[in-house]
Order: structure tokens, then sequence, then C-alpha cells
């Protein structure tokens, strides 16, 4: 199918694509990498009358360590991140996220902050954004915000963005080097969107028990979510397969809106979490342990 007619601008600096955003209010829509974009105009499901290009927008590629923090721009592109040695060095998890999204063909083009924006429950960069407690910086004309988050997502496709705001860029601070990492999923094939996922970061205490835990769950609700009452059983207690198996039921307890659709029914995803959460439990004890 054809998208429907729309204009189209490409401003050069972050100053000109707020000017045009605040300008064409809410029939205007940003285009990062278009991936996701591009296919929901195709199919009519979004029909902005402008799009406003940020392909250009000088800054918002850049990747920078700043104190303990990695900074990541939101135009940088999901390959990037998937080659990058400085994300590779401190967050491991962020690549292997990106390795299971799409294909190289959409990596390529596809972006950190447009998928991110975009808010698809099913998405692993929201999750991983939750786990690792990020923090998305955001420019409009009433300035800058920094928003956590916990707070940033807010339902299907639904974010705590202003129309006239945009995302410039996200803080992913640096877990400590005692910590692990683990993610799991269930989809129907490679690089489709999960079914359900888990994605788990775990610190070890010097006594062998977790000092802390962030367990992130995603395409099993209507927004990734944190399982905080599994964090909270976790913490002082054995990496065991006993432990993640009592602490993984518990991750079900989180979910307050089951998705449902064609691919598989809210009583199938609810089934699932245990599973996925185990397995991520696991994964992240191991490295942990390494380390």
């Amino acid at each position: 199918m054809k998208s429907p007619t729309f204009a189209y601008e490409r401003p050069q600096s972050l100053a000109e694509a707020l000017a045009l955003l605040a300008q064409k209010g809410a029939d205007a829509r940003p285009l990062a990498g278009g991936q996701s974009l591009i296919p929901m105009l195709a199919l009519r499901l979004a029909r902005p009358s402008v799009l406003v290009d940020l392909g250009r927008v000088e800054g918002l590629d850049e990747l920078t360590l700043q104190d303990g923090v990695l900074v990541i721009g939101a135009m940088v592109r999901q390959r990037q991140l998937e080659r990058n040695a400085l994300v590779a060095e401190h967050l491991p998890l962020l690549v292997a996220a990106t390795k299971v999204v799409g294909h190289p063909a959409i990596r390529n083009r596809g972006t950190l902050g447009g998928s991110l924006a975009h808010a698809d429950p099913s998405a692993e960069y929201p999750a991983v954004a939750l786990a690792l407690d990020a923090e998305f910086v955001i420019q409009g004309p009433r300035g800058e915000r920094v928003i956590p988050a916990q707070e940033f997502f807010l339902g299907p496709f639904t974010t705590a963005l202003a129309t006239d705001e945009l995302l410039t860029s996200i803080r992913f601070p640096i877990p400590p080097t005692h910590s692990g990492w683990g993610m799991a999923e269930v989809a129907r094939r490679h690089s489709d969107f999960a079914l359900a996922g888990a994605v788990a970061l775990l610190a070890r205490a010097d006594d062998g028990t977790c000092a802390r835990a962030a367990i992130a769950l995603f395409g099993v609700a209507t927004r990734p979510l944190r399982a905080t009452q599994a964090e909270q059983a976790l913490v002082g207690r054995p990496f065991t397969t006993e432990t993640f198996r009592e602490v993984a039921t518990l991750a079900t307890e989180s979910i307050d809106e089951p998705l449902s659709d064609v691919h598989g029914s809210a009583a199938y995803r609810r089934q699932l979490v245990p599973v996925v959460v185990r397995r991520a439990l696991e994964e992240a004890a191991q490295r942990a342990a390494a380390r």
C-alpha cells in the first residue's frame, strides 16, 4: 500500500525541528529511523500531514561516557549500538537486545530513540531501559526535562512525550562490576516481536546472596513493566534454582493488563512469564558469579 499524502521537512538543527513541531502541532510526526512509522503510514494506522525528518539534526547521534553514565543520542542507529566497543564494554545487555531487533537491514536504519518513543509494548529496548533505570532527556519549547524510564511508558505506543517535544538522548547508568544480566524471550520466529520476554539485572553480595535485583517484562502487558514484587523477594536470597523458580512465579503478579491478540492469549502469555523470568535470572546469576 502507498502512504497517504504528507509534507516533508528536513531541519538541520534541534531548534529548527522543535519550531516545526510547535508550528504544525498534532498533525506533525518526527521521523527517526522510520522502521515503524513508515509501515504505519502504509497501513493508514497513522496519517500525519507533516513528517519532520531528524536525520540531519546535529548532535542527536552522539554516544559518550560521562561520569559512569553512558549517554546515547536518540538518533544513534541500532547497528552502531550492536558494533560499538563502548557499549559492548559497559552495556552488553543493550548489545544483546539489539541483536534480536529485526534484521540487519532494519537495524541499519532503526534508531534507539525512535524505538523507545514508539513504545511498542513487545519491543526489547523499553524493557532494557526499565531494568537499567535509564533516564530520558526531552527537549521542547518549555526547555529540557528528564523523565525516569518508569514514568516514560504510559501505554501501548503512548509515552510522556508531548506533541511539541523530542526525545534527544537516553542516559544509562553503568551497572556495578559485580552484577550480571540476562534476557530471555519467546517469539514466533527469530527477530519477531516477543510474545513474552524478561530482562534481569542482578548484583551479587560478598556472601553470594542477591544484593539488588531488577526484572523487567515485555510483550505481556500494555506497556513494559518492572516486576517489583519479584525483585523484593529475591534480595538477600542465594542464587539457586529453587529461589529463581519461586521468584519467577511472583513476576506474574505485576501484570495488570495482560495482552491478548491473534498471536497469543492473555492466559498463554501469563504461562510464559515464569519461564522467561527464570531463564533471564539464571543467565544473570551466572554472569554475576563470573564477575
